[in-house]
């Protein structure tokens, strides 16, 4: 009897988990047809020589190596560790101290409508596609009757009047500025989010024991919101690695490649120089560095929040 109860116990749970794993089905089979296949097929075609037309000749690594000594790459690389400060590092900090302030200071003594409005305002550039935000920004930096520079001869700064998106030197810093701009409303409404399930006795506490809202701040709600911080931190970074439609639309790479990254260093090769196996290669190794960077990060997390 006791066999038979279990042997119909083990069917009831397998019947229990079977619809269970028909909902995952769909999903799974868009990952493969999305994801996994064409990176196969992309990583097939960085080992060969390809103009897009006619039938590919097998290279094997000759694309990584070329990869390995093309300083134009490299640089590229360089300008995507510095999206990554100003899509990842600069909003993750201006979003933490922002989110304090609206859900510490204004949502206590203003009101929350105030802060669910504010919160909205900094929230817009992300509902906005790029392509507009971009061409926005370019009436904007544009070196002849731009707003910036308009503004600046108005307030009798023309000497700082520049060719924000034309000038090597500033180009790459006015993406930047953008991507900020871009960027900030994501972290914001994730520690905002954050921050309502954070234990307000802790606060509470901290101030009646004379600590500064900096001292809270540091002491109390950034450990409460760690979890968040990591996934801001992660999902930004990733974002700003393969990010390709501002560059694309602000500067086109340019001025002389100051402002070109990797996905955009990939396009290129792809369609301008008709080079499909070594943009691919371009393609792939970002893939795997991403792969490798969010690893390495979930490792990180799982081990701190273990701890």
């Amino acid at each position: 009897m006791s066999s038979m109860s279990s042997h119909s116990h083990g069917v009831r749970r397998g019947r229990r988990e079977y619809p269970y794993a028909l909902f995952l089905l769909p999903g799974a089979l868009a990952f493969l047809a999305v994801i996994v296949v064409p990176f196969l097929m992309n990583t097939g075609i960085s080992l060969t020589h390809w103009q897009g037309v006619g039938s590919p000749k097998w290279a094997g690594l000759a694309n990584y190596r070329e990869l390995l000594d093309d300083s134009a790459f490299w640089e590229s690389f360089q300008h995507s560790l510095a999206m990554v400060v100003a899509m990842a590092v600069l909003p993750t900090a201006l979003g933490l101290v922002l989110a304090a302030a609206l859900f510490d200071y204004i949502a206590k003594h203003i009101g929350t409508r105030t802060a669910s409005v504010l919160r909205a305002c900094f929230y817009l550039p992300q509902v906005l596609p790029i392509a507009v935000a971009g061409i926005v920004w370019s009436w904007i930096l544009a070196p002849e009757n731009g707003a910036l520079n308009e503004a600046l001869g108005a307030v009798g700064l023309g000497s700082l009047r520049q060719d924000w998106l034309g000038d090597p030197d500033f180009a790459l810093y006015s993406v930047m500025a953008v991507m900020v701009w871009v960027q900030l409303g994501f972290p914001l409404v994730v520690f905002m989010a954050g921050l309502q399930r954070a234990d307000p006795s802790l606060h509470e506490a901290a101030e009646l024991d004379g600590a500064s809202w900096w001292r809270r701040f540091w002491h109390v709600t950034l450990p409460q919101i760690r979890p968040e911080i990591y996934v801001v931190l992660l999902w930004c970074t990733i974002a700003a690695l393969k990010v390709f439609g501002a560059v694309y639309v602000l500067t086109k790479g340019g001025p002389g490649g100051a402002t070109n990254v990797p996905s955009y260093f990939s396009f290129q090769s792809f369609f301008e120089k008709t080079q499909v196996g070594y943009g691919s290669a371009v393609s792939t190794a970002l893939t795997v560095i991403i792969l490798a960077l969010a690893l390495v990060a979930l490792r990180l997390q799982t081990r701190a929040e273990d701890q």
